[in-house]
């Protein structure tokens, strides 16, 4: 464990001009005692670690030191065959790109693990779009994806929600793209009248209706991450929606079935809201859901497991729709 910890350092360090021991601590998930540790054991082995001291100061390599030690085990060539998402890299123009790359990194590895690309295909396949649903990529996409690689900046026209109002135009900085169940989106920074960058917003794709790449590049703020924008602004989404509540009571079988009627952070929080059972088992929730249309729908799925106790409008709804399935089954077909 501690030996592979001190070839990722020696690579850390390596691939940058210096690192401080933060920084190190960070990526290597130890204390930065620790840090301190395995850089005085690399020393002691002969690899020239220096550090800088003072309150700029971190850790180098001297001497324009290079390790050997950049083969790859059959795990890691398998996990980096992973790494790729074929349909994904399609969709962006990037296909030929990819398929050069994992030609060019085949040829350099050993023949022990050269055949890691052929077993990591055959034991792992990402299939992104959702179910029930055409998977459609959004003809403006290559053009999004090469501004996103090249640091450019965008002029775009984005259709609203309703699409029936004029598109608007905007200046990004296109930061990153996220492909979420089968959906493209662009995470940008909006400009100004000025041209100067503000908030980080998200944007589907698939609404835009025109896009042309400015001369400029942009500076890109290199303490953006992506993942943990995507995860925030995902979550602060999935709230949002939520602007509705109906007070449900479930049986067994409909705590059971409720995450997957409503969705997970849905049914999450309404069993936070659960109080003890009653007589007859059944524990009573407080929901929040998008509407009371989508509540109907999303709770007509669980049939009998469930009883709409308010509001009065959602429970007649369920009672009047009851009222027919009985006058139905009662016919005999």
């Amino acid at each position: 464990m501690r030996a592979a910890r001190l070839i990722k350092m020696v690579l850390l360090l390596q691939s940058r001009p210096s690192m401080t021991a933060a920084e190190l601590a960070r990526e290597l998930e130890v204390s930065e005692r620790t840090v301190t540790r395995d850089a005085q054991a690399l020393s002691e082995a002969g690899v020239p670690v220096y550090a800088d001291r003072g309150r700029v100061g971190g850790y180098r390599l001297i001497g324009g030191y290079r390790t050997r030690l950049t083969g790859l085990a059959r795990g890691e060539a398998e996990a980096l065959f992973l790494s790729g998402v074929p349909g994904a890299l399609r969709e962006m123009g990037l296909a030929d790109a990819a398929s050069a790359a994992r030609l060019k990194v085949s040829a350099a590895l050993t023949p022990s693990v050269r055949d890691a690309s052929r077993t990591a295909a055959q034991r792992f396949h990402l299939d992104a779009p959702g179910w029930f649903q055409e998977p459609r990529t959004p003809e403006l996409l290559p053009a999004v994806a090469e501004a996103v690689w090249g640091d450019r900046a965008l002029r775009v026209a984005y259709a609203r929600r309703d699409r029936r109002a004029d598109p608007v135009e905007r200046e990004l900085e296109p930061y990153g793209l996220v492909l979420k169940a089968g959906v493209w989106y662009l995470a940008a920074a909006v400009r100004d009248g000025e041209g100067s960058a503000g908030e980080q917003r998200v944007y589907r794709i698939d609404r835009f209706t025109s896009v042309e790449a400015l001369d400029e590049r942009f500076e890109r703020d290199e303490e953006f991450d992506l993942p943990a924008f995507w995860a925030e602004r995902a979550a602060e989404f999935a709230r949002a929606i939520l602007r509705a509540e109906v007070v449900v009571r479930l049986t067994a079988d409909g705590v059971r079935q409720l995450p997957y009627a409503t969705g997970t952070a849905s049914a999450r929080e309404a069993m936070e809201s659960a109080g003890p059972a009653d007589a007859d088992g059944r524990v009573t929730v407080t929901l929040p859901v998008e509407s009371e249309d989508v509540a109907y729908t999303q709770l007509m799925g669980l049939g009998p497991e469930a009883e709409v106790v308010a509001p009065a409008s959602l429970r007649e709804r369920f009672a009047e729709a009851g009222r027919r399935m009985k006058g139905w089954y009662e016919q005999g077909g």
